[in-house]
């Protein structure tokens, strides 16, 4: 058939059983916290310091927003795997406060603003593919310095906490539950003792949670609670059933009702979605419900999206061309078509003659008609004005282009409480009503990012709204007409990173929602870009940013893309951007596509791409053209609603050309030794069904290969790290000491073929000796999910990517000299750099700036921790300063401020009558010119001051 080269194949709605493997126990879990702790109390490396570069204007996934409702410019925003962050200026800044804590995994956050307690329910709220598990209850009554652990640790994803404005020990958390996996901890939650114990007050079952609570303002005791049934696994996405309804509470939550029943007027039966509550009143409350029941076959072609009101049936390819990808998409999502698939797949399909529009309506009426004729309903507001008792929808017409049918991902709704008929919807657009949800203008904007997942509405002041989405945050105070930029916080979700080999080095990487984004490495970090008016990183590519590749004979030849395999080769020169995503071969089936797709350029020849869908191509023109060049590589795949059975990683060894390795998101390893002639797995002694998050072939060493597993999509959140040293015939695990995370990725350094990087979904390590025992990176660093790693190899500087906190950078080069010297010695003391002098130091440009003050950085590794005496001395080996510093075992950094006594300089005058050493204006004396060395012991180490 024609279609099925050209157009996607579609995938059920129903899912093939598998095999459930155990999820990890929440003992476990808190195991692997503890050992993680006392692992980074001992890392030979915690004083490694990790930078933060950024980039910040493009921001990451709000989940909620928390304001002093005496004092709006006070606020603390919460990021799905970003952490908390606290403003008292109004978003002009704002400071982490949960960096101190084991994760950085948020679902809600709530307020007790009279004592400053924090609550924060960990494990985001949403159920996308990174919506981290959480840990439990977080509690805060220091202002996040420190954070204490308050129970349902089993919980994985809290939906709402709700604190009693009239005593704030007792609190209500509606807990969501595992994602991946069925447990009881879930449901409806209540402490009277601030969170020592709770009591489950509302269970409906093992795969129904509670999304969503809110309480009356006008009467604190009455309650009402959405719950939702869904289940998400790695090919499949189940976001509604018999579970999902609205329940009442009158007693402060003690005892629950259902009040969404058969003759509520509310909908029931197995195509409830997520619901969202906003409480005007006890009796008047709004329900925005994702229903995902199909609309009757009469109203199937209401709407812009519908197939028939599209109608390509009839419309020529050129003008089908010239519809706009916003159109396309919402046609393709509204009509049910497998997410994997966008504007940009099925012009190229049309552009190249593959196939006509009218194929379209072929495969449509062909395959399953009332799937797709029969769209869902989609999003639906409700209202009660008898506390629940009777519902009625508020809007005659479909609500369409806000859900489409990813309404699990979006389910907040908020009311105005000045105004009963005020209402804001939150999805792609964000809505507002002032007729009760009867009709809704978009209030989104030019500036604001389009997926919303948060909104707070000013409870006393007309038109002040703080929205929170997949962009970041941004303030308005006229109702959504206009609209602020908040985003000056590093909270970017990265998938992937790369380097360019520029001076100074560009860094490349793509983000959740954000697309792909570049900038030098030492950007300034800083609001400086607001005077140029140019932010220092620049956006090539939107939708979710994936892999980057950049030619090292032209860094202006970029390979990236977004979601599901739709890459393009750029030429930022020539301005220029080409579709290369493979296509198959006539009468063949449609390729698979991961949502992170792999790519690879040779190192061999630049000019050759590989490519993994669920087989491996390969191009030799730069992406123009593919050949196949392998068999399936997967289990084959599963039917579901999320593309399954594809590529995640490819790996070609340095040593030769076609010695290629690639795995796949059911669990398969294959090499090829012969340029993808012939295939051999060599996973099957490894755990099964996992995900492979990595193959890598060493650069040290041809015959080694290393794997990391990821079982996050199980909810197994154990460790799975393995080398071999023999192509994957035989493997050795190499996970040690490291605390239980799943594990993302895994790198070699460049210098040292002893020394490894690690990236978890809880932190980072590295290892000197080949993994047999692992080094937590600490100093900078919070417990955040670490997707990618790259080394810039003539700097030595590794970077992290990090999904919820931007990319962080730091110099390895001592590490690689601590495992050649086989931390031998009592002290090293690494080379000194050179400091440039300058008559200023001790003073400052104007009483206005801020004194310059020199400082000489002493890096140095000690066998044992301690107090050193650290000597300063000429060049001569006179002594000219005398420190006392205390030493951790292992990488230290130091300072030494270059100051003198007088004494010292009066010494040095008097010896060389040539010197003029003045004392500066802050009174002290300096170092001047000249030869220096720093002295521990026995071990030396010299610097220059010129």
């Amino acid at each position: 058939m024609l279609f099925r080269l050209c157009i996607v194949f579609l995938l059920a709605v129903s899912f093939r059983a598998s095999a459930q493997q155990p999820s990890t126990a929440p003992e476990a879990v808190q195991e692997a916290l503890i050992q993680k702790e006392k692992g980074q109390q001992s890392s030979l490396v915690k004083n490694l310091a990790l930078e933060s570069i950024g980039p910040k204007v493009m921001s990451g996934r709000v989940v909620d927003i928390e304001v002093n409702p005496e004092n709006t410019s006070e606020f603390y925003v919460g990021y799905a795997s970003g952490g908390v962050w606290y403003t008292k200026n109004n978003g002009a800044s704002f400071n982490p406060i949960l960096d101190s804590a084991p994760t950085q995994n948020v679902g809600d956050i709530a307020v007790d603003w009279p004592t400053k307690t924090i609550w924060v329910g960990t494990g985001e709220n949403n159920s996308s593919r990174s919506s981290y598990a959480g840990i439990g209850i977080l509690k805060s009554t220091d202002q996040g310095q420190t954070w204490q652990n308050m129970g349902l640790k089993d919980s994985h994803h809290i939906g709402r906490i709700i604190i009693d404005p009239k005593n704030p020990e007792t609190v209500i958390v509606g807990v969501a539950g595992h994602l991946y996996s069925t447990n009881t901890e879930r449901g409806v939650y209540k402490t009277t003792d601030g969170g020592v114990t709770w009591e489950q007050k509302l269970f409906i079952n093992d795969s129904t949670g509670i999304i969503d609570i809110d309480r009356a303002p006008n009467n604190p005791d009455v309650l009402y609670a959405s719950s939702w049934t869904r289940d998400r696994k790695a090919w499949n996405f189940n976001g509604s059933g018999l579970g999902s309804a609205i329940y009442k509470s009158s007693d402060a939550g003690e005892h629950w009702t259902k009040i969404s029943t058969e003759t509520s007027g509310f909908p029931t039966h197995d195509g409830v979605g997520r619901i969202g509550l906003a409480v005007f009143s006890e009796s008047v409350i709004y329900a925005l419900l994702d229903n995902q029941h199909r609309r009757p076959a009469e109203d199937a072609n209401i709407g812009n999206n519908s197939f028939n009101t599209m109608g390509p049936q009839a419309m020529p390819g050129e003008d089908f061309l010239k519809l706009s990808d916003k159109k396309i998409n919402a046609f393709l999502k509204t009509n049910g078509f497998h997410e994997k698939y966008r504007a940009e797949n099925v012009k190229q399909i049309i552009r190249s003659g593959l196939a006509e529009p009218s194929e379209l309506a072929d495969f449509l009426k062909s395959t399953n008609a009332m799937l797709f004729e029969t769209p869902v309903i989609g999003a639906e507001v409700y209202k009660s004005s008898d506390g629940g008792q009777t519902w009625k929808k508020t809007h005659d017409h479909y609500i369409d282009d806000l859900y489409y049918s990813y309404g699990y991902y979006f389910g907040e709704i908020r009311v105005d409480l000045q105004n009963e008929n005020g209402i804001y919807i939150l999805g792609v657009p964000i809505l507002k009503s002032k007729d009760g949800g009867k009709t809704f203008t978009s209030i989104s904007k030019e500036n604001v990012h389009a997926d919303h997942q948060a909104l707070w509405v000013n409870p006393n002041k007309e038109g002040h709204l703080i929205d929170g989405n997949d962009g970041g945050l941004n303030m308005s105070y006229d109702d959504g007409e206009t609209w602020e930029k908040l985003n000056v916080n590093a909270v970017g979700q990265f998938y992937a990173i790369n380097v360019d080999n520029q001076s100074p080095y560009n860094v490349y990487g793509g983000l959740q929602d954000n697309g792909v984004w570049f900038g030098p490495h030492n950007a300034k970090h800083d609001r400086s870009w607001n005077q140029s008016g140019r932010y220092p990183w620049e956006s090539i590519m939107g939708g979710d940013g994936m892999k980057i590749e950049i030619d090292n004979r032209n860094a202006n030849i970029i390979y990236t893309g977004y979601q599901f395999g739709n890459y393009f080769r750029l030429d930022r020169d020539a301005k220029s951007q080409t579709y290369i995503q493979p296509k198959p071969e006539a009468d063949a089936a449609p390729y698979r596509f991961n949502w992170q797709t792999p790519i690879l350029l040779s190192k061999h020849n630049q000019d050759i791409l590989y490519f993994g869908a669920n087989k491996l191509l390969r191009s030799l023109n730069q992406g123009s053209d593919w050949e196949v060049i392998s068999p399936d590589l997967t289990q084959g795949g599963k039917t579901g609603n999320v593309a399954y059975g594809t590529l995640t990683t490819l790996s070609e060894s340095p040593f030769q050309f076609g010695l290629l390795y690639a795995g796949s998101d059911d669990g398969l390893i294959h090499v090829s030794k012969n340029g993808g002639a012939t295939w051999e797995r060599i996973s099957d002694a490894l755990p099964r069904n996992l995900w492979v998050s990595r193959v890598v072939a060493s650069k040290h060493k041809k015959e080694r290969v290393y794997v990391t597993l990821n079982g996050y999509r199980w909810d197994d959140f154990n460790s799975y790290v393995y080398v071999s040293e023999n192509y994957g015939e035989t493997w050795k695990s190499i996970e040690s000491n490291l605390p239980n995370a799943a594990v993302n990725v895994i790198v070699e350094d460049e210098n040292s073929d002893a020394i490894l990087y690690l990236g978890t979904d809880n932190g980072a390590y590295m290892s000197f000796n080949n993994g047999a025992s692992w080094e937590a990176f600490v100093q900078g660093l919070p417990a955040v999910a670490v997707h990618d790693m790259v080394i810039h190899k003539e700097s030595n500087d590794l970077l992290l990517a990090t999904h919820g906190r931007s990319i962080y950078k730091t110099n390895v080069q001592h590490l690689y000299k601590m495992a050649a010297d086989s931390l031998e010695g009592e002290v090293k003391i690494f080379p000194l750099k050179t400091i440039k002098h300058s008559s200023r130091w001790g003073d400052s440009y104007s009483q206005w700036s801020n004194t310059l003050e020199p400082e000489l950085e002493i890096e140095l590794y000690a066998k044992e921790g301690g107090v050193k005496t650290i000597r300063l001395a000429s060049e001569d080996g006179k002594t000219l300063k005398t420190l006392s510093k205390t030493v951790d075992k292992g990488y230290n950094k130091l300072t030494y401020d270059l100051t003198i006594s007088e004494k010292i300089r009066n010494k040095l005058v008097k010896k060389d009558k040539s010197l003029s050493i003045e004392k500066a204006k802050n009174n002290s004396y300096y170092l001047p010119k000249g030869v220096y060395s720093v002295i521990i012991g026995d071990y030396k180490s010299s610097f220059i001051i010129e």
